[in-house]
């Protein structure tokens, strides 16, 4: 017999569900090797217990399809061995499956004789998956090459009754297991989990989570130098993922953690089963058996100390109780008799909170014990109810109990605070508090509607980035799409470099939406939301980017709809922060301007709009820090539209004016219909934006505008005109021509003056003015103020094409990380 460590492997049901999964775990087994002796425990095969302990309840119940589902599993184990051991062992091992189901038909059949069953007949029958499957698996390693053996535990493990459960008879299971190698030669030693025997050698089980306990005892047993369970799992997880779609792994541990977050359903090895590895410090690993690189997650004497917090868990369908009288202020044994009076009843109590007045006393218990619980209280405390003492036992039967676990809790100020401000922040009432000395567990009882905002409002304000955005984009055309694609270039590194963690999780155009519990993947976006789009639910589009459980939302409206503007104030009352390219609002009634502006400030919400005017352009910035240092503008006048800009660039005479104007809407320098910039209304909204940035109270009707848009081209549908629009290039050319008389350019331009004459037109300028040497689609502002009057300030640079918009939408959504606090 080797004299080499061993190690220990628990594989659960679903890692064995087949025969392709059996081979799976093998090669598992052959990578882990590593010179170390294998002792490998395996539950039965996904389901098989379940269905074991449903045919002894249909025979004890006289249902005769209980010989139809035995047929069935026996078929099931047929087909895995068939397809799993080589043909050469696979006749041995389908004769011991035959004499197996032969012997369980047959209690069964007494079972369906006598109308009943026994515990002994049930713990028997019901330990048959595991028999199966260590030997399918042990069969399995023997085909690979191992010196495989598998071990019927029934034959090494013996337990006795007790209190809480099987216990251990170490002293006797240690000699067995030792006896029983000694006469072997192996490295690979398959167990059956779950199953032991009595002293008597009656079989007998270990309960639930019993391959879990028999890998632990086995690990014990063999002095192993750890212990893996493999599961269907990456390791323990922060929070319940179904619950939290941010949990992440927790890579280290302690037994402490671990059993305190199992107490509150966190997939982690029950406490109980964990004691005999805690109590010889053998290290426990939770792993991935369909992810057998990953690390998983480490179980020892310590955890990790580079986190604070390690996990948050749920108990659901609680009740909580609250007795309460003054008769209880100062009597001693009041909680010895209330819980005792409970534990007779046979109720679990599984959280207790008094204060410190003793004039109440709650505590949180399963739903399903309410009645016995109140019978039980009412009935140890007859006297003090009927004579006042105490005035009520109220209960709460819609309850869960949320509890946040870490070592490195105790002695850190402000983790309570932290807590507690999470819960408050998702409008979550908090009904009891209880917490130990120990500071490891802070435990709060809840309404049960409101569990999972809870967890994750508790998860994101501990594991989140106070930078962390939940983001929603709607219209995702030309200057959309292209700002996703930005955003998928500079995701990571600006979470790496400056802790900002910008989610996309919304996606929508004026009819559809796709709404992604995880960031959407910005790489293929365009396919998921081809293949899983729905048909578009503002309000459901809005409830799941503005999520309780992520600090901030933002909703970046990249249309040019004024039915969207309208939702601004709404959204901004929901405290959903705005970004947008979108002209109409704030170019539409005055009123709805200074609305937006006072909900911005007087909530902190950020409205940014900085695209609204020169696209990438620092323009509305460039002029809110002129005014807010305290100069005086005097008058601003600029060429304010891309298209505008680059038709009058290309426009030389060289092409007819309507073919420029279809190149540029090709291009994507346009709005769809190019009539909305040949009209000048375009080139009027980002005039009326600046004037009320200034200060004024400038409507669209105060804009005196001349449009290029030909009087008989006006209405219609954009098709229609630009097929006719070359019937008027004679027009345009001839204004062409008479500017070049003059030795001038022709260029569309806005301007205000701080008396609030606004005017858009047609104008011409000299070859050496500075509007007249732009190019192609250049924006150019100037601003005459008091400081600069004699030498305008000039900000020029491309102001049309979806790339340069697109990068000032982003820059507006990095400048609202700047105002939450991230550090570019």
């Amino acid at each position: 017999m080797s004299s080499s460590a061993w190690v220990v492997h628990k594989f659960g049901g679903t890692s064995v569900a087949n025969a392709e999964r059996y081979r799976q775990v093998a090669q598992v087994l052959f990578e882990q090797g590593g010179g170390a002796r294998q002792a490998v425990v395996v539950s039965a095969m996904s389901g098989v217990t379940n269905a074991l302990i449903e045919l002894v309840a249909l025979a004890s119940g006289r249902d005769l399809i209980y010989k139809q589902r035995l047929a069935e599993l026996h078929k099931r184990h047929v087909d895995t061995v068939m397809a799993l051991v080589p043909a050469e062992r696979a006749e041995a091992l389908l004769g011991r499956l035959a004499t197996d189901f032969s012997d369980i038909e047959d209690i069964l059949h007494a079972l369906w004789l006598l109308r009943g069953q026994s515990e002994g007949a049930l713990d028997l029958i019901s330990g048959f998956g595991e028999l199966w499957s260590a030997q399918m698996l042990a069969e399995s390693m023997l085909a690979g090459g191992a010196r495989a053996q598998w071990l019927d535990a029934r034959q090494v493990l013996i337990v006795v009754p007790g209190e809480l459960g099987p216990v251990i008879d170490w002293q006797v299971s240690r000699l067995r297991l030792e006896r029983w190698l000694e006469e072997r030669e192996l490295d690979t030693l398959v167990i059956t989990g779950f199953v032991a025997s009595t002293i008597e050698g009656i079989p007998t089980t270990l309960g639930r989570n019993g391959s879990d306990y028999s890998a632990s005892i086995f690990g014990a047993c063999l002095d192993a130098a750890s212990i893996t369970i493999w599961t269907d799992v990456d390791g323990v997880m922060s929070a319940d993922p179904r619950q939290v779609p941010d949990a992440q792994v927790l890579s280290e541990l302690s037994y402490h953690e671990a059993m305190e977050l199992a107490y509150f359903g966190a997939k982690v090895v029950h406490p109980s089963t964990m004691a005999p590895a805690v109590e010889r410090a053998i290290p426990i690993f939770i792993r991935n058996t369909f992810n057998p690189s990953f690390a998983g997650t480490r179980i020892h004497l310590h955890g990790s100390t580079e986190s604070t917090i390690k996990g948050f868990a749920t108990i659901d369908t609680m009740a909580l109780f609250n007795v309460e009288g003054t008769g209880m202020i100062g009597v001693p044994g009041i909680a010895s008799r209330l819980f005792g009076a409970l534990r007779e009843a046979g109720v679990s109590v599984v959280m207790i909170s008094q204060g410190s007045s003793e004039h109440s006393i709650c505590f949180a218990i399963p739903r399903g014990h309410v009645q016995m619980a109140r019978t039980a209280v009412e009935r140890a405390f007859y006297a003090e109810l009927h004579q006042g003492q105490i005035q009520t036992i109220d209960v709460e039967e819609d309850c869960s109990i949320l509890a946040v676990v870490g070592d490195q809790m105790a002695g850190i100020p402000g983790v309570a605070a932290k807590f507690f401000g999470a819960l408050g922040k998702a409008n979550v009432n908090i009904r009891a508090i209880a917490q130990g000395s120990s500071e490891r567990n802070i435990s709060v009882v809840i309404s049960g509607r409101d569990t999972t905002r809870a967890l994750r409002a508790v998860h994101s304000g501990f594991y989140l980035s106070n930078q962390t955005i939940s983001i929603g984009l709607i219209g995702p055309g030309n200057v959309g799409a292209t700002l996703l694609a930005q955003l998928h270039e500079q995701l990571e590194r600006l979470r790496a470099e400056f802790k900002i963690d910008l989610r996309v999780r919304a996606i929508a155009t004026s009819s559809k939406m796709h709404l992604g519990e995880r960031p959407i993947d910005l790489h293929s976006w365009q396919q998921t939301f081809e293949s899983e789009a729905e048909a578009l639910d503002l309000e459901a589009f809005v409830g799941h980017v503005h999520a309780d459980y992520l600090p901030h939302a933002v909703i970046i409206d990249c249309t040019s709809s004024d039915e969207l503007a309208g939702h601004y104030a709404a959204w901004l009352e929901r405290g959903i922060h705005v970004i947008t390219p979108n002209k109409k609002a704030n170019s539409g009634a005055f009123e709805t301007y200074a609305e937006l502006r006072r909900l911005g400030r007087s909530l902190r919400r950020h409205y940014l709009y900085e695209t609204t005017v020169g696209a990438g352009l620092p323009i509305i910035q460039t002029l809110n820090d002129l005014i807010q240092t305290g100069d005086e503008i005097i008058a601003i006048e600029g060429i304010l539209s891309g298209t505008l800009s680059y038709l009058f660039n290309a426009f030389d005479g060289s092409k007819p004016f309507s073919e420029i104007v279809i190149e540029a809407r090709a291009l994507g320098y346009t709005e769809p219909d190019p009539r909305d910039d040949l009209s000048g209304m375009d080139v009027a909204r980002k005039l009326v934006i600046l004037a009320r940035e200034m200060g004024l109270r400038l409507e669209l009707g105060d804009v005196a505008i001349e449009s290029l848009v030909p009087a008989a081209l006006q209405a219609g549908s954009v098709d229609t005109f630009l097929r006719e629009l070359p019937a008027h290039d004679a027009a345009m050319s001839g204004l062409l021509e008479r500017a070049r008389e003059r030795g001038e350019v022709l260029r569309f331009v806005g301007r205000v003056d701080r008396e609030g004459k606004a005017s858009v037109s047609l104008s011409s300028y000299a070859t050496d003015h500075a509007f007249a040497r732009i190019r192609l689609t250049d924006n150019i502002v100037q601003f005459r103020t008091r400081r600069y009057d004699q030498n305008p300030l000039i900000v020029q640079g491309p102001g049309a094409g979806p790339e340069v918009t697109a990068g000032g939408v982003f820059g507006d959504l990095l400048r609202l990380a700047t105002y939450l606090g991230a550090t570019l």
